[in-house]
Order: C-alpha cells, then structure tokens, then sequence
C-alpha cells in the first residue's frame, strides 16, 4: 500500500470521528484500533485482461493497535460487486481459521472478458471483523480461440527502416457501456483511438523469445469511443524482434527475426448487453510515416515532415495508403503482460546547458538515467538535429561514448550509437521525444545543421523503466550510506525493462549473474514480483532439453557456450526461492521446479567428481581472482540445497532427500578440494575464498568461527578495503556480519578511498559502475547493478529485516540488527506483502535506543549482538534477553544499555 495513502486515511479519519461528536482522544483510540486492508490480484491492484487460470490474492493490513492478529478470514468472490456487499454467496468462497493472507482461486473454471469482485473479511483475536474495499480482476484471453484478428503487417523486408502505421475506421451505433483493446505484437506497439494515444505505457510488450511466447497487452479504452464514426492506429516498432543494429551478440541474426506485425482485437460491450469485436484483417490499412529508423539498442530518427496528420482519426483521408498483408503469428504461445508496465516515471529537468556555438549544445542531466530526452525546438523546415547520449563528457566538455560503444558493430555511419536524429518540421515548434527506444545517459549533445537557440527549459529527460512500486525507505546518518542506497536503487530501476538487465546503454542484456546477486536488493526495496516471474517464464522459454541455459535470458541464440556456468545461471533456482521467501507464495517453485532439477541434474552429469570448473568466476575483481572451482561448486551447492527444498514443499520427498543427499556430496567434495583445516582458511585465504563458503553455508560448523576470523583478519590486512569481484560482493559483508565482524563490514561498506562503493560517490556518482577504478580501460558502464548485494545488506545487517524460511513472506521476521561503531543512527522500512515493517535504531547517552514496527497478524524472532541474560527495557519493562525471543504485532521500543 503506498504509504502517502495510509498517511491520508490516518489524518482523514480522526477528524471525521471527533465530527461524530467523539471525543478527541476516543476518536484516536478507534483510529488506531481500525484495520486496513490493501487487497492484490496477482500482486496488481484491480489487474484487467489477465489469463490466470487460478489467480492470486493476497492482502496486506496496517493499523495503529498493538498486537493485533488474524484468526481466521472468508473471503468472498463474484460477478456482481453490489450482491457481495449486500452479503449474498457469490461464485466462489475461501473461509478459513488460519493467519494465511494468500488465497489461490479454486473455484468454478473463469470465464474468458469478464470481470470478478472480491473482497476479504478478516477475523481479528478480539473477534471483531473488518471487512476490505471491493477488489476486481477482469479476464481477458483465456484460450487461443478467444481470438479473432489476424496476424498482419506492411510488405516491408526485415531492412526497410521506417516504421509501419496501420488504421482503421468503423462506427459505433449504440451507447456503450465497456470497451477493452487486447493487442499481441512481434515487435513494439503504440496505440491511438480517436486521435488520442491510449494508455501511459512504454516498449509494450515486454521482450521475450518471439518464437516460443508472446505477450498481449489490454486497455481499457471506453472513454476514447464515441458514437457513430471511430478509427483506431497501430504504430509498430523494431524492438528486440526485428533488430536492424549490428553488435558481438548478433541480435540481427534471432530465428524469429522478421518485420514487426500485430494482432488486435477491441471486445465492445453495450448497455444492452450486446458485444461487437473489431479484429485486425484485410479492412485495415497501412502506411510508412515520420520514424525512418527506430533500434531498442541504439536510437530513433524521426523527419518531422512526414508526419501523417490526423492519422488515428476518424473522417482521415488513407487514400494512398496500401492494404496489410497476413502474416502467421510468430509463436503459437500468446499469453497476458500481467506484469507492471515500462513507463516515463520520473521528469528529469536539465541541470546546466554549455552552449558550444548555435550548433552545438551539451545538456547535463545532473545524473545517471535509462530513459529518453524530450527536446523543444523552432527552426528552419529541414534542419537536421542530431542528440548524442552518453554518460560522461570528454576533456573539451563534449559527449564521450567511448566507454559504452566498445561492443557495437555497425555497419556504416547512418546508425550511430546512442544518437537520436530529428528533421525539424518548420512548422512552429517541434517537439521530439522516441517511441520505440531507450538510453543509458547523463549528458546529452545536440548538434544541428543549422543555427537554434536554446536553453535549460529546451531539453528534458524521462526516467524510464519497469513501474515497480517502491517498498523501501532507508535514511541514516550517514550521508554516503544515504547516497549509495540511492545510486544502488537508480541502477536497479535503470536496468529493469521487463526483464532484468546488467546495463542500459552498451548492452541491454539480461545477464544471469547480474540479475541473482541484485535480487535481495530489488525485493527490499521494491515489488519485483510480478516482473520475475515473466523472466523466469523466460528461463524456461530458453532452457535446453539437457538442462542448459543462455548467460543472457532473452537471448536471440548467444550465450550457451560462454559465461553459463552455475555462478551465473543459477537464477533458475535463485529467484524462485527468493521470491518464496519475500512473498510466501510457492508458484514460482511450482512452476520452475522441472527446470531447476534438469538444471542441476546437467551439472551433476558433468561434475562426476562434486565439484564444477563450469562458470565465469568472479568476474571484475579488484585484484585477485579466487578459483572459478570454487565459486561455481559453491553454487551448484546452493542450486541442490533449494532443489531440496523446494522438493520438500512441493510434497515430492523421494526428490527431497535425493537432493539433499546430493548437496552433502558436493559439500564434502568442497571441503576436501579447498579446506586446509590445519590454518581453517579455503584456498590461498583471498577476500572471495573465505567468504563464499561461509555465505553459503559450506564451512564445518567446529570451524565457522575460525575461518570468519580468518577473514576478517585477511580484509584488514587488505586496508579494510575490498578485494572480491562480483561473486565476492555477494558474500563478503554478509559473512562477515553474521560471523561477529559486522563493525569491519560497516568499515568495509562505507569507505570513501579505492576501491569501493563510497569511492564511486565521492567522485561524483549517482548511480552504481561497473569496474572499481573510475579510469578503467575496459568495462567502465556507468551504470551497472552487478555490485548491488550492498543494497540487500544495509537491510539484512543494519535493520536486520529479513524473511525466515520457516515463515516466509515476512509472517515472522528474522529481526538482527547491528548497532555498528561509526554510525549513529538508522531506519529503515519495508512494506512487505503483509504489512509495514519498520525498524529504526539511534545512539543515546544511555546506549541504544532501538525501535520495531510490525504490521498486523506478524511476529519476529529478535537477536541482538547481546550475552543471553543480559537485560533490556523492552516496552519500559526490564527483560532478560533471550536469542530469539519473540515478539508480536505493534510497535515496540528497546533500550539497550552501553
């Protein structure tokens, strides 16, 4: 639930109590005691055109009384929302005693255009019930025969560069009462009803393997018709299935690749009941128009001359324009985007502009985005602007793309990197922003072949990326901890396009290990769900009949013979338990589980003797590189724990203990190639070789504190600095604070000198790089989530909020924090999918004054860096501190002495 609404139901509802003639303090009272509840569908709120067969829902709850839990809840589903309020049995009830706030639908099979009421009603311990808002989910293709257009497209080859627009007129001859648009696309789309473009979303639909699966989009475009004449537009774009640019991965070369085509269906429903479909077919008609190139990896050129006019509406003259061709679908997997969409989230303001001459401007952005500018010109008919992104600037103050250009492969000089070309109109003012691609920038150029005048207000930047809800707040008194929580989060979002990517401008690719190590990190601080699972439908899309997968997911055929190993493709048995673990919902282990034992299985197979050479290893180190053996045995451990475990959850015991016994063999098999018990150091005793085993769980139990010393004593003799890659920088704070050492992780974590996080910052960062040293030849994105674990830590370490395995989803918390020297203050909240749970800690002259919020029917098991015995004020009370005490519900206060 979005805090600023909690905030206004707080404020709205005192007031109106104390109007009903309640006193002011009794209208407090019953403001705190009133219980809200946010119902989800699919993790969405009110979804429509979703294809779930057995959808989803799920509730959070806030409110201001202490220790309030859910005995039981009914919750109720139908077709007509006012026969449920009234209290009549709809279509399907769940009622249960349980604490549960997960239902899966398992009612009378959903009907295909139809849209469902659900609301939940939830018992409380005093027996009081408080009843949610009126949720909704509509359906929208439930079988392939729900379909009705056709697939069509211009005549165009997959070379021809301008993109296709396609139009149709038809009437509307009765009142109507709903209208909804479901469009399927190879490519990218744009929608337009009646002139007016539908809907907020960008690059629909999100980038999948073509050939195997394809997505459809819904709208709800009721208010864009109108009696009597209406015209609909499609414009189509490139995207990842007709890439034209030429890069190392061979995009251009997909087995899907062709030019873009669509399907459409718009269902209209009238107030007398009846329904009309207007299909995509042989009555449409198509057209180039004004973008004469567009490429999701490079950029857009739009001639402003060709514009097409009023092209989506109504009375539009298309004489001129040719009729489609049918084209066969590109896959014959057409199923829902039921995910959050890529939009224009945020308006950059341009910072500072550098005027060159009158043909030439660079524009500072003031920070590291993915997006796309906006730019406002007037200027003479023909002049040819050109705008350059790029994320840093050259020693004369121009745009420098040497560090993200390195792997792009054109084939001459009319697509060049990164750069928008735009022909101006003549026609007043123009304005220039791309449909169909996006960038990784802070600066950009603007070069013109004739003189312009512009300024600050003439150029804008859009961030863009997947609208994930935001479900983290940190705040501490430390303000490059502040700062490196913000850049760790601007890369997350910057390299979420539907999928999970390493970075927005030299690659766009979906890279394995990237996206496992930065899963905590998005799953603290915001609601990733619903896109994980599209990328993990994705992984099963690509996976080979032996269990192999690509290093990239999408991937137009590169990546199973390089970077594939476990310590990279691991994500198919990583992100469906750590969604387990945040969200308690087991249907990603569900729906992964073949594929994560075939994936496992194919290490075994090749791995006869418990251990792997089979990886990338970790990858960009500081300095020393560990042993890829270790790293890669180290997950292939890790992928045959969760196979067991998940195993174990799914009801599958034979599997369970087949794994679990596998796992012990990879264990000892570890052991006897790395362990020197003598010194209790792995390996040649490297920042990633005692750290790694120690994450995971690898170390004999007689020796974990032994080798954590170890490690410590090897970071300090590093200068406290780190000296790990990737891989490493998922394991090293974390081994280090859950060993005794989480002062040295602190000291670690917050360095201001090479190599670190707090280096990065004090040189100007906003978002997270690449490679350690800011001049580095060779690997130097500037924007890059591979280094993000820190995020996840400042949760795990600092708040100490983290899910437990026993009761996931956050229905009982792991609460240990650690009150590190160095740092005077901390909070940090999270708005799990039960509720907000906060946890906030400051020095005082009488030691530590630690606060825990917990939302309603949600315990935690409390460790502090305390002796058991030692006393506490816990609510003003004194108590003897026991590891893992519990506490309930509410707010909670600690005093912890020096």
């Amino acid at each position: 639930m979005d805090p600023r609404n909690t905030l206004r139901i707080r404020l709205l509802l005192v007031p109106a109590l104390a109007l009903c003639g309640l006193s002011g303090s009794l209208a407090q009272r019953m403001a705190a005691s009133a219980l809200r509840i946010e119902p989800r569908t699919e993790y969405l709120a009110d979804p429509i055109g979703i294809d779930s067969r057995a959808p989803r829902f799920s509730w959070a709850m806030e409110t201001g009384e202490a220790g309030m839990v859910q005995h039981g809840y009914r919750l109720d589903l139908g077709t007509d929302s006012n026969d449920l309020r009234s209290g009549k049995r709809g279509l399907w009830r769940s009622e249960a005693v349980s604490p549960s706030q997960f239902v899966v639908y398992a009612g009378p099979s959903l009907r295909a255009f139809t849209t469902y009421y659900w609301r939940v009603t939830v018992r409380d311990g005093a027996g009081r019930s408080h009843t949610s808002r009126m949720a909704s989910f509509e359906t929208g293709m439930m079988e392939a025969s729900d379909w009705k257009g056709a697939w069509i497209s211009d005549d165009g080859s997959v070379d021809l560069r301008p993109a296709p627009f396609f139009r149709k007129s038809f009437d509307v001859a009765k009142r109507v009462r709903s209208a909804r648009a479901y469009v399927a696309c190879g490519g990218l789309f744009e929608l337009h009803v009646n002139g007016r473009r539908i809907g907020d979303h960008m690059l629909d639909p999100a980038y999948t393997r073509f050939d195997r699966r394809n997505l459809y989009v819904t709208f709800d475009i009721t208010d864009a018709l109108r009696q009597g004449g209406n015209a609909v537009g499609v414009v189509l774009g490139n995207g990842w299935y007709n890439h034209q640019s030429t890069a190392v991965w061979f995009f251009d070369r997909a087995p899907w690749r062709n030019r873009p085509t669509f399907c459409a269906d718009i269902r209209i429903t009238y107030e007398d009941g009846t329904t009309e479909v207007v299909s995509t077919g042989k009555d449409w008609n198509t057209k180039t128009g004004p973008i004469v190139f567009n490429s999701i990896y490079t950029a857009e050129h739009q001639d402003a001359r060709l514009s097409l006019g009023h092209w989506s509406e109504a009375g539009f003259a298309d004489t001129g324009w040719k009729k489609v061709l049918f084209r066969a679908a590109p896959s014959q997997r057409i199923v829902a985007q039921a995910m959050h969409p890529i939009r224009k989230v945020e308006e950059v303001a341009t910072r500072f502009v550098r005027r060159f001459s009158d043909t030439l401007y660079v524009f500072d952005m003031g920070r590291n985005i993915s997006g796309v500018s906006e730019l406002r010109v007037r200027g003479r008919k023909g002049t040819v602007v050109r705008l350059t992104h790029g994320e840093r600037l050259r020693t004369d103050g121009r745009v420098d793309l040497s560090n993200i250009i390195v792997h792009y492969r054109p084939k001459d000089d009319s697509d060049p990197f990164q750069t928008d070309v735009y022909t101006l109109s003549g026609e007043g003012e123009d304005v220039f922003t791309p449909h169909f691609n996006y960038k990784g920038f802070q600066y950009v150029e603007v070069s013109s072949s004739e003189p312009l005048e512009l300024g600050k207000e003439s150029l804008k930047a859009w961030f863009l990326h997947s609208d994930v809800p935001p479900v983290g707040r940190i705040a501490s008194s430390n303000p490059t901890l502040d700062a490196i929580w913000r850049a760790t989060n601007a890369s997350y979002l910057s390299n979420l396009f539907g999928y999970p990517t390493d970075c927005p401008q030299r690659e766009k690719n979906g890279w394995t290990g990237d996206a496992h190590i930065a899963s905590e990190t998005g799953l603290y601080n915001f609601d990733g769900i619903t896109v994980y699972e599209k990328w993990m439908a994705d992984h099963r899309d690509e996976q080979q009949p032996n269990g192999v997968l690509p290093a990239i997911i999408p991937t137009g055929g590169w990546g199973y013979e390089w970077a594939n190993g476990p310590d990279w493709t691991s994500t198919i048995a990583i992100i469906p338990w750590n969604l387990y673990l945040f969200y308690g919902d087991k249907r990603a282990l569900e729906d992964n589980y073949e594929n994560m034992k075939r994936y496992v299985d194919r290490i075994t197979e090749i791995s006869p003797a418990g251990t792997t050479t089979w990886g990338l290893g970790d990858w960009v180190p500081v300095k020393s590189k560990s042993p890829v053996e270790l790293t890669s045995t180290a997950y292939y451990y890790l992928d045959a724990v969760i196979v067991s475990k998940a195993a174990a959850l799914l009801g599958r015991k034979t599997d369970a203990a087949a794994y679990r016994n596998l796992s012990e063999r990879i264990r000892a098999a570890f052991n006897a190639k790395f362990f020197h018990a003598d010194r209790a150091v792995y390996g040649s005793g490297l920042q990633t070789e005692l750290s790694v085993p120690l994450h995971f769980g690898l170390v004999p139990d007689a020796y974990r504190q032994r080798v954590a010393d170890n490690l410590a004593k090897r970071v300090v003799a590093d200068g406290k600095h780190i000296d790990v890659g990737l891989l490493g920088t998922k394991s090293l704070l974390n081994a280090l604070s859950e060993n005794g050492h989480a002062d040295l992780a602190y000291e670690v974590a917050l360095q201001e000198t090479y190599p670190s996080w707090g280096w990065w910052i004090r040189n100007g960062a906003t978002t997270l790089y690449e490679n350690w040293p800011i001049d580095a030849k060779s690997d130097i994105s500037m924007n890059h989530i591979m280094f993000g674990e820190i995020g996840a830590w400042f949760w795990k370490a600092l708040a100490g909020i983290r899910p437990m395995e026993e009761a996931p989803g956050f229905a009982t918390v792991r609460v240990e924090p650690h009150f590190v020297k160095g740092l005077e203050r901390f909070e940090a909240e999270h708005r799990s999918v039960r509720g907000s749970i906060r946890s906030s800690w400051q020095r005082a002259a009488d030691g530590i004054r630690f606060t825990l919020h917990l939302p309603p029917n949600t315990k935690a098991r409390l460790r502090l860096d305390l002796p058991e015995g030692g006393t506490i004020l816990l609510d003003g009370r004194k108590t003897a501190y026991q590891e893992g005490m519990l506490l309930g519900a509410g707010t909670h206060e600690l005093r912890i002495g020096k």
